[in-house]
Order: structure tokens, then C-alpha cells, then sequence
């Protein structure tokens, strides 16, 4: 009788054994594979799929606006004696708008790191203070080409003209892009429309903002403070 109890509990083992033991690989599977669909939407370099996007698509705005200025660079002393940077350029103006466009870089600043927190209250008002800067700016651009116009400076005025007009006209277009950009991740975020992680949507918009922002810099400074 004991000789049976002892030959059943070591057949009860070795069968808990055998179970262990074939379970362990797939649970070693499974952890394996739940890691990799978490590491899903990551590159090899650490960012995101989202985010390794928005660089690339930035690189090819580098080189377009590489272009843009070399052009103007190359055609910026061919004009009329009348019409040219010296009599047309109103520096303290430009400057006041292109400090109104660097503060909404802060605000972005302030945007990203309110999301961050996951303070989505702070992160609307700063994502609307951005944009409300960004629409001055604008605002000063269409008043700055429309004083150029009624003195005479019109797109086929001359190759500076067209040069002028392009690159500067080039930025206000990104700068209205940015604006809708802005204004449509703050709806989103009313509407609880952003089914991923807020706080990386939020950051992909800043991104693309200090593009804008530092592209200006360098026209501002080359186009505007530099002489011809």
C-alpha cells in the first residue's frame, strides 16, 4: 500500500515537472512577442515611427528652403536703383514681428511640456497662445508685401522681386500650415480625437513650429540685416 502511495506522488512530480517545463517556452514566447508589439512603433533609432517621419520630412524642407535662399543669395543686387533693399526695408517693423514669431516658440515650449505633465487645460492655451502669435506675424508679413506692392515692387518687378517674394512667401505658407496644424491639435484634444499618446502628437507640432521659426531666423538675418 505505501510502495503505491510512493510510486503515484513521484508519477504526480515528475508530470508537474514535464507541465513546467513545456509551459515555460511559451510563456517566454508570449513575453518575447508582447515586447516586440510594444517595441512595434519604434525605429532602431530610438524614436518613433511618427517622429522618424516628421525628421525626414523636415531634412527635405531643409534642402527646399536651402534653395530658396541660395536663389535669392544669387539674385538679391539685381534690381532697379529705386526698388531695392535700402529703400523698401523697414527694419524696426520686421524686427517686431520677428519677435512676436520667436516668443510662440516659447509658447510651444510651454505647450510641450504642459502635455508632458498631462496637463491638457495649460496645453490647449498655450497651443492657442502659438497660434495667435503665429497669425501675427502673418499679419505683419501681408502688411509688409502690400506697402512693397503700392511702391512699386511687384513679383515680376525684377529677378530680386521674385526671389523676395518666393522665399519670404514660401515661410507664410509654413507659417499658415503650422497655424492649422495648431489650432487642429487643439480640437483634437477637446474632442479626445487623439486615440495615442497625446503628449508625442503635441510634440510633432512643436517640432515642425521651431522649424518654422528657426528658418526665419536665418531669412531675417541674411534677407533683412545682412547688406546687399
Amino acid at each position: 500500500m505505501s510502495d503505491s502511495l510512493i510510486t503515484e506522488t513521484a508519477d504526480d512530480a515528475v508530470g508537474a515537472v514535464t507541465d513546467a517545463g513545456a509551459d515555460a517556452p511559451v510563456d517566454a514566447a508570449d513575453h518575447g512577442h508582447d515586447d516586440h508589439a510594444h517595441a512595434g512603433h519604434h525605429t532602431s533609432l530610438g524614436l518613433s515611427n511618427n517622429k522618424l517621419a516628421m525628421w525626414l520630412f523636415l531634412g527635405s524642407e531643409c534642402l527646399l528652403f536651402g534653395g530658396l535662399i541660395s536663389t535669392y543669395m544669387l539674385y538679391r543686387n539685381r534690381h532697379s536703383d529705386n526698388l531695392g533693399p535700402d529703400q523698401l526695408w523697414d527694419i524696426p517693423f520686421t524686427s517686431a514681428s520677428s519677435f512676436v514669431l520667436l516668443t510662440s516658440s516659447l509658447t510651444m515650449v510651454l505647450a510641450v511640456s504642459a502635455a508632458n505633465r498631462k496637463d491638457l487645460r495649460n496645453t490647449k492655451i498655450y497651443l492657442g497662445v502659438t497660434a495667435v502669435l503665429g497669425g501675427l506675424f502673418l499679419a505683419g508679413q501681408i502688411y509688409e508685401f502690400t506697402t512693397f506692392y503700392r511702391e512699386g515692387l511687384g513679383f515680376t518687378t525684377s529677378l530680386f522681386s521674385s526671389s523676395f517674394f518666393t522665399l519670404t512667401g514660401f515661410h507664410g505658407v509654413h507659417v499658415a500650415i503650422g497655424i492649422i496644424m495648431l489650432v487642429a491639435t487643439i480640437g483634437m484634444l477637446q474632442k479626445d480625437k487623439i486615440s495615442g499618446d497625446k503628449a508625442e502628437a503635441v510634440e510633432m507640432v512643436g517640432l515642425y513650429w521651431h522649424f518654422v521659426d528657426i528658418v526665419w531666423i536665418i531669412i531675417f538675418t541674411l534677407v533683412y540685416l545682412i547688406p546687399a
